[in-house]
């Protein structure tokens, strides 16, 4: 769907129209936009993960503009995979081994954090999460399609709902909580639906983090966790 077609869905269900202030196209555009957004960083989609790649220089600090960093769950450089430790084993790895060239890396805020003695050079690439929150946006894009089309037509429904929760919130809001609440529901049954899926084909011991033990000087896996990501 698109938002053409979303504003569509809202103002038949409503039985409202474009005429009133509070139905604007500037307020039909502003609630979708929104709830695109809402929708889409409600989960980590399937349909929402991407990849980036750029030239690495032993730098250890690296920003990537349109990826989530904490979503950040594999890193190569030279084709050569690192583990993910969380940021304070990342901290006692490089004062307790500050020579080591074990591939490591960790994030913190927006910032990863990569081992600069890794002896590593190339092309370095992440998969993550990136969020579509403006693909939606300005007037002249009634006919892009959210995240959630095609195959995932219940995001598409909870965008709907979303949009008509905030139509009625001011009139009458145990309708608009209905309606939240109906919005959260479509997208609670598309993630179980997505897990569901998954859960044929992830292996439970293959965690996102590693823990690093200082005393041994190696690193022990977590259990996954089926909505860890």
């Amino acid at each position: 769907m698109n938002r053409y077609q979303i504003k569509t869905g809202v103002l038949v269900r409503s039985g409202k129209d474009t005429t009133s202030a509070w139905t604007s196209e500037a307020f039909l555009n502003d609630w979708i936009n929104q709830a695109h957004r809402w929708a889409a960083g409600y989960k980590p989609w399937p349909f929402t993960e991407g990849k980036q790649s750029t030239t690495y220089t032993g730098v250890e600090e690296w920003d990537f503009e349109g990826i989530k960093t904490d979503s950040v769950r594999i890193l190569q450089i030279d084709g050569k995979r690192f583990d993910k430790i969380n940021f304070e084993d990342y901290q006692i790895f490089k004062e307790e081994q500050s020579s080591a060239n074990d591939r490591v890396f960790s994030d913190f805020g927006n910032t990863l954090y990569i081992n600069p003695r890794c002896g590593l050079s190339g092309t370095l690439t992440v998969w993550g999460q990136y969020q579509p929150a403006y693909i939606l946006d300005g007037d002249e894009n009634d006919e892009t399609e959210t995240v959630f089309s095609p195959g995932a037509d219940e995001g598409n429904e909870a965008i709907i709902e979303k949009v008509l929760g905030n139509l009625y919130v001011r009139d009458d809001k145990q309708i608009a909580m209905q309606h939240y609440a109906m919005a959260e529901k479509q997208l609670q049954l598309l993630w179980g639906r997505i897990t569901e899926e998954q859960f044929k084909y992830q292996t439970k011991d293959r965690g996102m983090w590693r823990d690093f033990d200082v005393l041994e000087g190696d690193y022990t896996d977590n259990l996954f966790k089926r909505d860890q990501f």
